[in-house]
């Protein structure tokens, strides 16, 4: 442990498993009080009581529940917005209320956490934001991630909007952009698209380490060191970036 992020709070949103859970126990380990949220705080039983973490039952998509917890938590100075939800679908195929679930939590989520927490860090003046977006947005796009793709561009539009509008007030915003990343709803996705697509389990896990160039999927750890520098003061002359850890994806 280096004790990157000593004296810091850090918020996290959808810390039961992937990447927000990652990322809660990296930031943890360097050293912040971490409030790890999410709307099934079973998954994170097995880490409440890990030094410096603390577990909140959060439902993403509850404004009047995401405004208690920045009240209650005034000096959160890392904001990090993991809450996400992938689905399988072309235009054609898109159906409104997929189109409406997946903006409400993959971006309207997002707005109301930092317009809640914001305040605080502007009041102490510092503050990063962080946002988990994807390589599959505005970066890529991703055969088969219709809705998916145009809310992780809407959270990069976001996230540089944030960015400059608050940069001569000591808050940063960043995005994080993912390539194919090994965790549970992953595992849920391909088990969904062996069945409906008639292919084997391992099938469908090839094609989808056979689109990152690297050969493998990247894991939760490897995007939580990004988020562990885009929250610390190392990062403190970076803003509005769409931070790609995507195993040359985008490339």
């Amino acid at each position: 442990m280096t004790q990157r992020l000593a004296g810091k709070t850090a918020f996290v949103t959808a810390a039961g498993a992937g990447i927000g859970r990652a990322t809660a126990l990296a930031f943890a380990r360097e050293g912040a009080r971490v409030i790890a949220t999410d709307l099934k705080t079973e998954l994170l039983a097995d880490v409440n009581g890990t030094p410096g973490l603390v577990v909140e039952r959060l439902d993403a998509l509850d404004a009047a529940a995401i405004a208690d917890a920045a009240r209650r938590h005034p000096q959160v100075d890392i904001l990090f917005n993991a809450a996400g939800y992938v689905h399988h679908n072309t235009v054609l195929d898109c159906t409104e209320e997929q189109w409406d679930f997946a903006f409400d939590l993959n971006v309207r989520s997002m707005y109301r956490a930092i317009k809640a927490f914001l305040p605080g860090m502007l009041e102490r003046g510092n503050g990063s934001i962080i946002n988990v977006a994807s390589g599959a947005s505005s970066v890529k796009g991703a055969a088969n991630r219709f809705v998916y793709g145009a809310t992780k561009a809407a959270v990069i539009g976001l996230t540089k909007s944030v960015a400059i509008d608050y940069i001569r007030r000591g808050v940063r915003c960043n995005a994080i952009c993912p390539g194919t990343v090994e965790s549970p709803s992953l595992r849920d996705r391909m088990q969904a698209l062996s069945s409906s697509s008639g292919q084997s389990l391992e099938q469908v896990e090839a094609m989808f380490v056979g689109r990152q160039p690297m050969g493998r999927l990247g894991t939760a750890e490897e995007i939580a060191m990004m988020a562990v520098y885009l929250a610390s003061d190392e990062s403190r002359f970076t803003t509005g970036t769409t931070a790609l850890v995507d195993g040359g994806w985008s490339l």
